[in-house]
């Protein structure tokens, strides 16, 4: 029996998970929210998650009815993410691996991601598409590597909806990506968008560039709604996403497809990925809320995963790094 503690903090989530042989013991997490129009800054965020993270620990404990020492590894988000975040979770995890006497482990956010979504809807081999704020990756494992297939060449799709949600002033609570999609639920004209896929990968810069130009005109002469402008923005983006991923499925000649990320909660997208994986006869996976955003839970998995295989990280390379590839990563529990 294996039990580790996750720290997740590489963006504007601050979270603590435990995981006891793959059972989800506790996942408590807090969410750093900016007025409407505005995004977060490294620096506050890491004011935020200093401010938060020791009752967030005290809480994942205290669901977990553990002490410290139920405890067998810590886990700490090592990157990528934003350096003032990652820095100052990373700071708490070296301190609490210490105090507890406990081995400490740095994971790599986007593996825990997949091997969280492999955990909670019970894939084998699918093919990953990752989608999130800072991150857009279509993955397939291969010879102990998680080999990207195809990526964005500019922004994230989570960056590009943020960005475009800031023109309209949506607010940010929940999550900006959340309220574009409950608006573009109510959106009925198409606004044609640039589509720029690229071999396996896609482009979002310019398309968030030709739409914020032009939202102004567009909203005066009343033409099209914001509603019109969140629906026809989702259905473009989604569709290139879609694209790429069955191309990575045909390649792979794989029978599952596993969204994970904080986007891959978004319902239309696992509509328009369930609708391709159906006409492959293949299977579609994807989590909700609960997992799909960033948590402690995902970084415990993927800590336990490393732990069981005898992956564990000397004291003195505990650092982070905001870039760190998926592919970097040597599977050595698969």
């Amino acid at each position: 029996m294996v039990v580790v503690i996750g720290f997740e903090g590489s963006a504007n989530k601050i979270g603590v998970g435990i995981i006891q042989d793959g059972v989800v013991l506790s996942n408590p997490r807090r969410t750093y929210i900016t007025p409407p129009g505005q995004g977060f800054l490294p620096r506050d965020t890491a004011k935020h998650h200093q401010g938060c993270v020791l009752q967030v620990l005290k809480e994942a404990l205290d669901q977990a009815k553990l002490n410290p020492n139920d405890i067998d590894a810590v886990a700490y988000t090592k990157g990528p993410g934003m350096g003032a975040p990652l820095v100052s979770t990373a700071l708490v995890a070296r301190t609490v691996a210490q105090l507890w006497n406990k081995p400490i482990i740095g994971v790599n956010h986007c593996i825990g991601h997949i091997e969280m979504g492999r955990l909670i809807t019970g894939s084998d081999n699918p093919t990953v598409l990752y989608v999130s704020g800072g991150n857009t990756q279509v993955i397939a494992y291969s010879q102990r590597r998680y080999r990207i297939f195809g990526e964005t060449i500019d922004i994230a799709v989570g960056n590009c909806l943020d960005r475009f949600a800031r023109v309209l002033k949506l607010s940010n609570d929940p999550s900006p990506g959340y309220n574009i999609e409950q608006m573009a639920k109510k959106g009925t004209k198409y606004f044609e968008l640039p589509y720029t896929v690229k071999g396996m990968d896609v482009s979002f810069s310019g398309l968030l560039s030709y739409i914020e130009e032009r939202v102004p005109q567009i909203l005066k002469k009343g033409e099209y709604s914001p509603e019109d402008l969140c629906f026809s923005l989702q259905e473009t983006v989604f569709a290139m996403l879609v694209e790429i991923t069955e191309r990575a499925m045909a390649h792979c000649g794989s029978q599952e497809v596993l969204i994970v990320g904080g986007v891959g909660c978004n319902e239309r997208l696992q509509e328009m990925m369930g609708k391709m994986a159906e006409e492959r006869g293949a299977t579609l996976f994807a989590t909700d809320m609960r997992f799909c955003i960033d948590n402690g839970a995902m970084i415990a998995q993927a800590g336990w995963e490393m732990f069981k295989s005898g992956q564990i990280t000397p004291l003195e390379e505990t650092w982070c790094t905001q870039r760190y590839r998926t592919d970097e990563v040597e599977v050595t529990w698969r």
